[in-house]
């Protein structure tokens, strides 16, 4: 098993993991309700993906 001869050094660890942070998801608008969502996935606030619907929502009275 390979063992480091060395111990790295903390700008090295740093450098390696510059990379590593979270980015925000890209969100789509829906066309149907104009609510943003994930693409290439069901809109979650009308049940459409790629205009037709795929899941019946229930409605709302009020």
């Amino acid at each position: 098993m390979a063992v480091p001869k060395r111990r790295a050094s903390l700008t090295r660890k740093r450098k390696r993991r510059a990379n590593l942070g979270l980015s925000a998801p890209n969100l789509d608008t829906c066309p149907g309700c104009l609510e943003p969502k994930l693409p290439h996935r069901v809109c979650a606030a009308c049940g459409t993906y790629k205009g037709r619907e795929v899941l019946a929502m229930a409605e709302e009275e009020a």
